[in-house]
């Protein structure tokens, strides 16, 4: 994690220039292929969408102090306002100059850290039982994965399910365990809502 910190440092450190991926990847000791891989993946977004909403973060500071926006513009890489303006309100919602306005709404980009967390410490009683052959019955949806915190497309997939339908399914099990549970498959999270467990 210090290695990909160290990283995050150099961005910061060339936000006003061309940042080279290939050398802060290599300050995270790994390759440009695998770093923009596993920044995606921790981060949620490209390294390059990061560094985009990071200038405009910045710019916006710039602006607020009195920065032209040619000047602002030129200073982060951009060849004429107009396109500094595109990506400005890609981020903000709002003009550059809409931005000095008393009481504008922004959108800023907090600088990342990474950190090591270690989880699964607590101890969770199970039990393994052999059963016959059985036919699971349910709704199912491909969620992305969310690595932290509820998965909110889980949630809307719960709370889409109707009352009548979870009773239905519900009427299907007889066998145990009973109840409503949740299956992972594969790499997305399949969530089962109400599911049954049917002999087969």
């Amino acid at each position: 994690m210090q290695q990909w910190n160290q990283a995050i440092e150099m961005i910061e450190a060339d936000l006003a220039a061309d940042i080279d991926i290939a050398d802060v990847a290599r300050a995270a000791a790994t390759s440009e292929y695998h770093f923009r891989r596993m920044f995606s993946t921790l981060a949620g977004m490209p390294v390059s969408e990061y560094i985009r909403r990071r200038r405009m973060t910045i710019a916006a500071a710039d602006l607020i102090r009195g920065e032209g926006v040619l000047e602002t513009a030129v200073k982060y890489g951009y060849t004429s306002a107009e396109a500094f303006t595109r990506a400005f309100k890609g981020v903000h919602g709002i003009s550059p100059g809409a931005a000095r306005t008393s009481g504008a709404s922004l959108a800023s980009q907090s600088r990342l850290s990474f950190h090591l967390r270690v989880e699964g410490t607590t101890p969770m009683k199970h039990r393994i039982v052999d059963m016959p052959a059985f036919t699971l019955a349910g709704l199912s949806a491909t969620v992305p994965v969310i690595h932290s915190g509820p998965n909110p497309h889980i949630i809307e997939f719960e709370r889409s399910i109707a009352a009548e339908t979870r009773e239905r399914i519900a009427g299907l099990n007889d066998v145990e365990p009973t109840g409503e549970y949740s299956l992972r498959w594969g790499p997305s999270v399949v969530p089962s809502g109400a599911a049954a467990l049917i002999p087969g």
